[in-house]
């Protein structure tokens, strides 16, 4: 499926079905007097997050949704029906935006978290409504309302535990692909991922959602490479994972680069919990993998981990660390694991 994570939509809801005009014959009966009904309410718009959605891709080949129109009054007292509602179903994590691209109308964190877009336009009321004392038969009836109308945007940010950074080729989808069943795209050339991918790891019986982003180069912030604009997949994130790769000459300017990328494009990304961990490890001797290690360690200021995921050294370790930090963010915010929307059946795990 294709991955997309931005669309534009018009919606409209129903209008209002007009009042009915009529008035009540019965044999014997002289003067019936007015029993014209009240037109139906229009249907409204909704949006709401489901299940088994990562993608807005079903929003470029449809972009136009409407509420059904009330139905019309009748006489003898019918009220029309009430036009039907149409729902926009999108991924947990979508943000609504209007037409400005700016003014935030709801985010659906939650599944099955719903909010109304458009109320339908009230129905008329029919001429039985303003029959009075001095008027015994008014000849007239309200027309239902107009819906609203309105464009807006859709933005999806996938909800993730971990986020995993880096510049391309430093072995992010590899790392993904080996500690859960994700099977992103793996070559040996920049920009092999184009879209983000999420995968669920396990270490020590606890499960946690990772999301492997496309890679930052120098300048990302200002629109150059892609990285950029998928950066707000990981703006949930309670801890980034920043890789490394070991095949860098200048692994400490690497490093500094995309943490300048994250201080620039904001959003609080900077200031997140960061592992850093120097990745592709199985190709350096002994002696370059500890003046590397070193010079990394001098760059980040903290500790940094030496992982190879082909040849599975030192993720038991990263993963265990991930895993903590995770847990001890769901405990200061009171968060229970189930909570996440982790689905416990799944059995993505990775096994040292």
């Amino acid at each position: 499926m294709k991955f997309l994570d931005e669309a534009k939509v018009y919606i409209r809801s129903g209008d209002g079905g007009a009042g009915s005009v009529s008035f009540h014959r019965e044999k014997y009966i002289e003067f019936g007097g007015p029993d014209g009904g009240d037109g139906g309410r229009g249907g409204d718009v909704w949006v709401e997050a489901v299940e088994g959605l990562n993608t807005l891709i079903d929003f470029r080949y449809q972009q136009h949704f409407k509420g059904e129109t009330g139905g019309h009054g009748m006489g003898r007292n019918r009220t029309g029906a009430n036009g039907k509602s149409v729902t926009l179903k999108v991924p947990v994590g979508t943000q609504i935006f209007e037409e400005d691209r700016e003014t935030l109308i709801c985010d659906l964190t939650e599944i099955g978290e719903r909010y109304r877009l458009a109320s339908g336009g009230n129905g008329g009321f029919g001429n039985a409504h303003f029959k009075t004392a001095t008027n015994q038969a008014p000849r007239w009836a309200n027309p239902g309302l107009e819906g609203q109308e309105k464009t807006i945007w859709l933005r999806l940010k996938l909800i993730a535990d971990a986020g995993l950074v880096g510049l391309p080729n430093a072995g992010k989808s590899t790392f993904l692909a080996t500690v859960t069943r994700a099977r992103p795209k793996i070559a040996n050339y920049p920009f092999t991922t184009l879209h983000p991918n999420l995968g669920v790891a396990s270490i020590h019986g606890r499960e946690f959602i990772l999301a492997d982003i496309p890679g930052l180069i120098e300048g990302a912030h200002e629109g150059i490479g892609i990285g950029d604009r998928f950066l707000g997949h990981v703006e949930r994130t309670r801890v980034l994972l920043h890789l490394v790769s070991s095949q860098e000459e200048d692994v400490a300017a690497v490093y500094r680069t995309v943490r300048h990328e994250l201080q620039a494009y904001g959003h609080e990304l900077a200031d997140k919990h960061e592992l850093v961990a120097l990745s592709q490890i199985d190709i350096l001797d002994d002696e370059t993998l500890a003046a590397k290690k070193k010079a990394l360690e001098e760059a980040s200021g903290g500790k940094v981990f030496a992982i190879s995921a082909v040849a599975q050294k030192g993720m038991t370790e990263v993963l265990s660390a991930l895993a903590e930090i995770i847990r001890a963010e769901d405990a200061r915010l009171g968060i229970a694991a189930p909570e996440r929307g982790i689905d416990k059946g799944r059995h993505d795990k990775w096994e040292p």
